[in-house]
């Protein structure tokens, strides 16, 4: 490697480091690696290092520590402490690489993976471990794990760490790491928890900030669309089928929602899976590879989940949700728009978010573009241009053979052109059909909201005949798999069930929200409506909604009933009576909700004429006594 003022040899990094990063191509250091490097390449130098993601953070504390510690010794020498999984695994390849040839063994430690085979690894001897808090702090407690010869402690990532609730694991496992030892911390961000850590682990440390820069990619276009929450769904359901070549990254906010957002796109038919903290190491890597090798094209993920993630060529990513920090936002709109290639990056923003999303925008010198949601109509054209384009493609390539047999013995006289577009028709049935896209309150076009209403007419009469014979024993009771433990609530559950189905308010009784799970009667269309929603492929784990199990009970009333529950001492379940004057809260509000739509406005729904008699009559009875 060339002896270059800016090289990485002004640095004073060994020849074997040199050999090593020109195998890799690196030949000029970031910023903060010129920072840091000739810092930590000192005796007895600590450091907290402040840099943006993406900026060579690993190979600015991976370098020192490979030039300062002894391979072969068969005592952990680093201890590298990083969020995820992936995160772990990345960074120990990473140092790995940078190595070079010497006799160095990197080990990386995390939940989930084999004990026995790490407990083998740390037998035969390590040098340097990567790992995540809880299995490392696992190893401790059990003296599988010994850190007296420690020379480096880093925390990778720190912030995110302290997002996720490690501080106590990382302070109970500095706890056992010697007082001589040096101790390094990379962050995006400095909140105050990680200077008390600073404070207390730390003896005299040098602060390194680098620079923000211009963080938009302008290999990547950034636009948002302004849609209310429970329209999201249908909103990414639309730009899914628009969008040509699709292969990205949907981020969300949560756990639960990650699972609900995957289960759906997998109902719908799209090649998806949802990624998150509770799933084992082994599934996590199973779809991992899915996606790399494009048998899946959507990964549905929470930030902590994507952290380490190495997917490249991605197409599209989606915040489904917004992120809480700038930085965050910048991380996810980096993993696309790489390589020369361009990406999009897309964002929905509620109207109560327009605020927020124009601060994350302003700090990270982004500029983003206002689209309007797709109708169904334009969405059928780009379906229809994709399937001519295929179908080019297709033809252009020619058969063979055996299929033009086939072709004669199915065609004989019958047209080529009318055989084609039957063909056509049985393979993408249902797919052009504009009923299949719900409609999106408050952000229709005139046209289309006209088109629904008479499309839905003939589906409104029939609901209506039904409800009209209905009767309780003829209501069709579900079982839902989320309760109160889940955030979920009555008023919730029902928005759901009307904003996303598109059922009715009176086609809803008898909500019953329980600590994990929930019930709720409705007539036989709608149900089969909400389970057609809530369906899942088989193989693919167990449908959110399901029928209930319903057993016929006798009457509390009988004699005999009575007598077998005096016997066994058991408390009687009389049937529900509802008092005659609550009759019009039923006929309105049958489950409890006095506000509609997604917002908590605090608009009071007001009483019928009923409830106006019955108090009046209530008022003259009290006079006459």
């Amino acid at each position: 490697m060339e002896n270059t003022e800016n090289g990485f040899s002004s640095l004073g990094l060994s020849e074997k480091t040199l050999e090593a990063l020109e195998k890799k191509g690196f030949v000029e250091p970031t910023e903060i690696q010129k920072l840091c490097i000739p810092l930590l390449l000192e005796e007895n130098t600590e450091v907290i290092g402040q840099a943006q993601t993406g900026t060579g953070k690993t190979a600015a504390f991976g370098l020192p520590i490979i030039e300062k510690i002894d391979g072969g010794q068969k005592e952990v020498q680093a201890l590298i402490l990083c969020p995820t999984r992936e995160l772990a695994i990345q960074v120990a390849d990473e140092i790995d690489s940078l190595k070079g040839d010497r006799n160095i063994v990197i080990v990386p430690i995390y939940g989930g993976a084999s004990m026995e085979n790490q407990l083998k690894r740390l037998r035969n001897g390590v040098d340097v471990i990567v790992g995540t808090p809880g299995r490392i702090l696992d190893h401790l407690r059990r003296k599988t794990l010994k850190l007296d010869d420690l020379k480096f402690a880093v925390l990778d990532e720190a912030d995110e760490m302290l997002d996720m609730g490690f501080i106590e694991d990382i302070e109970a496992i500095l706890e056992e790491t010697p007082a001589e030892k040096r101790m390094l911390m990379f962050s995006a961000t400095m909140p105050k928890e990680i200077q008390k850590i600073a404070e207390r682990f730390m003896k005299n440390y040098l602060l390194i900030r680098t620079e923000k820069k211009d963080t938009s990619n302008t290999n990547t276009h950034q636009v948002y669309y302004e849609v209310r929450e429970n329209d999201k769904i249908e909103a990414l359901s639309r730009i899914l089928d628009k969008e040509v070549g699709f292969y990205g990254v949907i981020f969300c906010r949560t756990k639960l929602q990650c699972d609900e957002i995957g289960n759906t796109l997998i109902t719908r038919g799209y090649e998806a899976a949802a990624l998150h903290g509770d799933l084992s190491q082994r599934e996590r890597e199973v779809i991992l590879k899915k996606m790399r090798e494009k048998r899946i094209s959507i990964l549905v993920a929470t930030d902590v989940a994507s952290r380490g993630l190495d997917i490249q060529e991605l197409t599209h990513v989606i915040n489904f949700s917004i992120p809480e920090d700038p930085e965050v936002y910048i991380h996810r709109v980096g993993r696309t728009g790489r390589a020369g290639k361009e990406g999009t990056a897309i964002t929905f923003v509620t109207p109560r978010e327009m605020r927020k999303f124009a601060y994350i925008l302003r700090t990270t010198s982004s500029n983003a573009e206002k689209l309007s949601i797709p109708s169904p109509e334009d969405v059928i054209d780009c379906k229809k241009q994709k399937i001519v384009e295929e179908g080019k493609a297709i033809v252009s390539a020619g058969p063979d053979d055996e299929y033009m047999k086939l072709a004669f013995d199915i065609l004989e006289s019958k047209d080529a052109f009318m055989a084609f577009a039957s063909l056509l028709q049985h393979t993408y049935k249902g797919a052009l059909d504009p009923r299949q896209y719900k409609p999106i309150k408050g952000f229709e076009r005139k046209e289309e909201k006209k088109n629904r209403e008479k499309a839905a007419t003939s589906d409104r009469k029939e609901r209506k005949h039904f409800d009209r014979d209905a009767s309780p024993e003829t209501m069709t009771r579900l079982f839902v798999a989320r309760g109160r433990k889940d955030g979920l609530t009555k008023r919730g559950l029902a928005n759901i069930l009307i904003d996303q189905v598109g059922v009715r308010d009176d086609e809803l009784v008898d909500i019953e929200v329980m600590d994990d799970f929930s019930f709720l009667n409705t007539n036989e269309v709608s149900a089969r409506l909400i389970l057609e929603y809530f369906a899942v492929p088989k193989g693919q784990g167990k449908p959110l909604v399901t029928r209930a199990n319903v057993e016929k009970k006798d009457s509390c009333g009988s004699k005999k009933e009575k007598k077998r529950r005096n016997r066994e001492n058991e408390r009687p379940e009389f049937p529900r009576k509802k008092k005659q004057h609550r009759a019009w809260m039923d006929d309105i509000q049958p489950y409890g909700r006095d506000t509609y739509g997604d917002d908590d406005d605090g608009k009071f729904r007001m009483p019928d004429k009923r409830e106006r008699s019955y108090r009046n009559r209530k008022g003259r009875k009290k006079g006459r006594k």
